[in-house]
């Protein structure tokens, strides 16, 4: 199952503030989702008086525990006095160890985590516009149909299989009654009703530069 991190966020902030550790008022509900981070798992980030919360890609398929304790580990730094690892972050860290069991300290490894090395990941999600990539373990809607989805700088999604399985073909809209087709890029387009473009492609292009063409599914 993959982690809702900010519904975790939200869960953690109330745990914090059940036993009085005095995480800021000013936590951004939205945690960021950090895919070129490596060699950390969170990190908090203070701009224009407001904390963000980032988390590494890694942490979308771990176990939620390990997820709940980076959180914990970050919005600690909101409190005041511990935006580094001192006297008072360690003092807070104990408390929410103690009091939820959990494991927040500096630093943490992949396995202490419960995160897999990459290579056995099955799908990379790919955005075709800035490259980045995001690493999935386990089937869902958006490796199964990217084309729902876009990344966050606006770029459409592809998906690739890391271990070498069949990827289903993305499913096609009942109401669908044409298909457009780039034939250049290979691009699909599918459209419910006629539009100019259905009429006369032949004065449109791809993004890419590329003719298009119209395939109707009509019966």
């Amino acid at each position: 199952m993959t982690n809702d991190f900010d519904k975790l966020l939200k869960s953690v902030i109330s745990e914090a503030r059940t036993i009085g550790v005095p995480v800021s008022d000013k936590i951004e509900p939205r945690v960021k989702i950090n895919s070129r981070a490596v060699r950390r798992f969170g990190r908090c980030v203070l701009s224009n008086g407001k904390y963000t919360i980032e988390l590494s890609s890694m942490l979308i398929d771990a176990p939620e525990r390990s997820c709940r304790q980076t959180i914990a580990h970050e919005i600690i730094h909101t409190c005041p006095g511990c935006m580094d690892h001192g006297k008072i972050f360690r003092r807070y860290a104990e408390m929410m160890n103690n009091a939820y069991g959990y494991s927040v300290s500096r630093t943490g490894s992949r396995e202490e985590m419960g995160i897999p090395d990459e290579e056995n990941y099955r799908f990379a999600i790919i955005c075709q516009k800035c490259g980045k990539k995001i690493l999935r373990l386990r089937r869902s809607s958006i490796t199964d149909d990217p084309s729902r989805y876009r990344c966050e700088c606006g770029g459409r999604l592809r998906v690739e299989s890391l271990l070498g399985e069949k990827l289903p073909p993305p499913p096609r809209s009942e109401r669908a009654k044409y298909i457009i087709q780039c034939l250049s890029c290979g691009r699909k387009f599918e459209r419910t009703r006629i539009s100019p473009v259905i009429k006369n492609p032949s004065r449109y292009r791809c993004s890419c530069g590329g003719e298009l063409i119209v395939k109707s599914l009509r019966r």
